[in-house]
């Protein structure tokens, strides 16, 4: 048996031991994370209720922007509040089936994350390569679909993970060198054999991000050849500056996770530990605050839908 004694009895709660080597300054790293959380949470509070209350927003390409909305609240809310406790009022200790629920939360909706992106890729191509057709193609019915299909991607891809790390027997050390429960942060303090968590957790990683960048990369590698045929020049700028938000969103998102993936199997001891627990914490807050400011700067019906509101002219 791969786990032996696993299953027979619930581990002792884990310690988060916050960022190694930087105790010390723990209060002082909460007050940019304290910053970047609410306006994370205020922004895409504010896009959600534009979108619902604009009739004008009601559009597929808004509709995915308050999926993302949605994801990204989720996304920082399951880990950035922890965080903080632990920052504030020392507060490290975490039970072995919350510590769970978080990692399951934690991939689950980051991938839905990377999801949204390629779905909102898809948006952008089907408006500018089949604008005439693009009402009947990306219908609401459509779009639930394709919402409900990201989310269960991401779930059943986790389960199986979760599963695997509910399993592993922990003999000793219990603390964790990070602020939130993530599989391979859990799986390094197993006395177990984490051999398949770790295979799996690199399929995974490959299946959702490297499958949406390519789907991404090919969308707008269509994309570009429409525009470029386009007959005149300010035509081909006004349709390509469509795309300008979700190619920001696109760079936030997948540098920093990049980052992370790559520090993490190859960087070996030549990164300080520290930098990647602040740069995992990043990836998970640094997207949902500056989601809603690049597309309300750079989306022209979401500027006026704020002016309108801010006038009291906004609604139906």
């Amino acid at each position: 048996m791969l786990f032996p004694n696993s299953s027979s009895f619930t581990p002792n709660p884990f310690t988060l031991n916050g960022i190694p080597s930087l105790e010390a300054l723990h209060a002082w790293l909460s007050l940019p994370f304290c910053s970047m959380y609410v306006i994370a949470v205020v922004g895409n509070c504010g896009l959600l209720y534009l979108i619902c209350r604009e009739e004008a927003l009601h559009q597929p390409m808004y509709y995915f922007l308050a999926m993302l909305s949605s994801t990204d609240l989720v996304t920082c809310s399951c880990t950035v509040p922890r965080m903080l406790f632990l920052f504030w009022f020392n507060l490290r200790e975490i039970d072995f089936s919350t510590c769970l629920i978080q990692m399951f939360f934690v991939h689950t909706f980051t991938g839905m994350e990377s999801g949204v992106l390629m779905l909102m890729a898809l948006d952008r191509y089907v408006a500018i390569c089949y604008p005439l057709r693009y009402s009947t193609i990306l219908t609401n019915t459509i779009i639930v679909r394709a919402g409900m299909a990201t989310f269960f991607r991401g779930a059943v891809l986790v389960i199986p993970v979760t599963f695997l790390t509910k399993r592993l027997p922990f003999c000793q050390s219990h603390v964790i060198p990070h602020t939130y429960c993530d599989h391979r942060s859990v799986a390094k303090v197993s006395c177990g054999n984490i051999k398949v968590i770790a295979v799996y957790g690199l399929m995974i990683s490959i299946l959702i991000g490297g499958f949406d960048i390519l789907f991404i990369s090919a969308s707008y590698t269509a994309i570009l050849k429409a525009v470029v045929s386009l007959p005149s020049a300010e035509a081909q700028h006004k349709a390509f500056s469509t795309c300008t938000a979700h190619i920001i969103a696109i760079i936030i998102t997948y540098v920093p996770a990049f980052f992370s993936f790559f520090t993490h199997r190859f960087g070996g001891n030549t990164i300080p530990h520290h930098v990647h627990i602040i740069i995992a914490n990043l990836y998970l807050v640094l997207p949902p605050m500056m989601n809603p400011v690049v597309y309300g700067v750079k989306t022209k019906q979401i500027r006026e839908a704020v002016v309108r509101l801010l006038d009291g002219k906004g609604g139906h």
